[in-house]
């Protein structure tokens, strides 16, 4: 079923001389299948459909957009064990992750599909016009969300599925009516192509239009580039790291037209640990802790990787605790050499500042592409002084930053960076006396997190998976949930429009029965 071809429209497509193969980690070695990189021909063809399905696709109903979203996710489904064992193949993730992303994959198609059938979330608002007032009349104006245009998604090395090509941001953007075109992760570019096909499939039997979705093989930068840079292009979806995420925000800054790129980026998502939660409860925290630092070999966006306390008896009874319990844990295998190489090198890097103490570092020899856990230990004054301990280590490891009193405490996480989550354990009623660190945090965080792990990012209406930079470029939006789909509309007014010309959500008769805003009270009822 794997062509290794692009996807331009619903026609495959390989006329490039650049190739490339996925890897698998876990067993070391190339897969079979041969991919071909996009060539600039390719890239601008699969634009020019993209613009011209949009034409078509922006103003098609949300009914009909829903049944597209839900025929993807039951062609997905219908792609069964093939696409489990290819994911797996080209990843070394296991089964019950492959299974368990593809249920959250469809979930969220299915959960934008009920959004956009509902009808609502365009926030139509009416504001009615008034001939007779004075000193002027009053225009009748009415405003809705429009979809941008054309969107290029990146797919994520570490979801192959949630993130990339009918991850998140695609489900998103083709709610919104946008067309998408996808930048396949070469690290996954077989799973990539599966899922390329059940959108093919699904744009096919709902009758979209050719172009709405398009899928382009990239073995490193350049495809990305090139399309950030065309003129057809409206808008960006990127999950990576920050070096990435920023050269593609200050490309799309650079064209003559600049346009948004909703990037989700680093973060450390620091965990505060509050004295008299530690006092009692150290031992059993350390041990939740151990395990939320390895899950996933540490290769997730909220991954706990900093650990704030002040120096106190349970602090060192939990650095102590955690040392001794994460090295219990059997490494596992990292999704790509170049992932592994990344994590030693910034291991590492951190490993050999000033003032870092290693308190745990799994030591035995282990396969190829696995992951040795390390926890480190340093004062706040030397997390204050550098920077360079902020860094991300994308992996299963973590820094414990010991302050000497919650005035440092409160310090150090003022002058963090912006993070996805922040974390507070505490024991009952320790929040009261801590209200400067809980604002402190919140300043410094898309969402915060009592008593819980950071890992684990729950799929509703309520979740804000973004924040301050560099953890998103735009705070005010969520990667995760059907309020992602706010990132790929711009509100739109008509004034004194006739109403039979009006789209249907605006129209004095609600055709749709949505809830609108008419001249600020919340209602179904048709307009008389």
């Amino acid at each position: 079923m794997i062509t290794g071809k692009n996807y331009i429209g619903n026609k495959l497509s390989a006329k490039g001389n650049k190739t490339f193969t996925t890897f698998n980690p876990e067993l070391n070695q190339e897969n079979k299948s041969v991919f071909t990189e996009a060539t600039t021909e390719e890239i601008n063809e699969a634009v020019s459909l993209a613009t011209k399905a949009y034409k078509e696709y922006s103003k098609i109903s949300g009914t009909k957009k829903a049944a597209f979203l839900n025929a993807i996710a039951d062609e997905i489904l219908a792609l069964d064990d093939v696409l489990i064992k290819t994911y797996c193949s080209e990843s070394g993730l296991p089964e019950g992750r492959a299974t368990g992303e593809r249920g959250r994959t469809v979930g969220q198609l299915r959960g934008f599909a009920n959004l956009i059938a509902a009808g609502s979330w365009v926030d139509a608002t009416i504001d009615k016009g008034d001939a007779a007032r004075e000193p002027q009349p009053k225009p009748d104006i009415r405003k809705l969300n429009f979809p941008l245009g054309p969107v290029v998604v990146f797919g994520a090395s570490n979801f192959p599925l949630a993130f990339s090509t009918a991850g998140g941001d695609t489900a998103a953007a083709l709610a919104a009516g946008c067309p998408v075109l996808v930048k396949s992760h070469p690290m996954h570019a077989g799973t990539g192509e599966l899922i390329a096909t059940a959108v093919i499939k699904a744009a096919e039997k709902t009758k979209m239009p050719n172009g709405v979705f398009s899928n382009l093989n990239s073995s490193g930068i350049e495809v990305g580039q090139k399309l950030v840079s065309n003129s057809g292009v409206k808008a960006v979806g990127f999950t990576g790291s920050i070096k990435g995420g920023r050269a593609l925000y200050d490309l799309a800054a650079k064209r003559e037209e600049p346009i948004p790129v909703f990037a989700e980026m680093g973060s450390i998502n620091p965990v505060v640990l509050l004295p008299k939660a530690l006092q009692n409860r150290a031992v059993n925290i350390a041990t939740i802790y151990a395990g939320s630092i390895t899950v996933g070999t540490g290769q997730f966006c909220t991954n706990p990787g900093l650990l704030l306390g002040i120096k106190s008896e349970g602090l060192t009874t939990f650095v102590h605790t955690l040392s001794e319990e994460i090295v219990k844990i059997n490494p596992s295998v990292m999704l790509h050499p170049n992932i592994k190489k990344g994590y030693l090198n910034n291991k590492e890097k951190v490993v050999s500042q000033k003032g870092v103490s290693v308190t745990a570092n799994f030591t035995e020899d282990v396969k190829a592409n696995y992951a040795q856990q390390a926890v480190v230990t340093v004062n706040g004054s030397e997390f204050l002084k550098n920077t360079t301990l902020h860094l991300e280590v994308f992996g299963p490891f973590s820094m414990v930053v010991q302050c000497e009193n919650e005035a440092e405490l409160e310090n150090v996480i003022d002058h963090l960076e912006g993070q996805l989550t922040g974390t507070i354990i505490a024991d009952d009623n320790e929040l009261e006396n801590h209200t400067n660190i809980v604002n402190a945090l919140q300043n410094r965080v898309g969402r915060i997190i009592f008593n819980g792990v950071p890992t684990g990012v729950e799929v509703c209406e309520s979740m804000v998976h973004g924040g301050p930079y560099p953890a998103s470029t735009d705070s005010r939006f969520t990667a995760v949930g059907v309020g992602s789909i706010k990132r790929w509309v711009r509100p739109f007014s008509y004034q004194d429009w006739p109403n039979n010309l009006l789209p249907d959500e605006l129209k004095n008769e609600n055709p749709l029965g949505i809830l609108r805003s008419i001249d600020g009270k919340k209602s179904t009822e048709k307009i008389n």
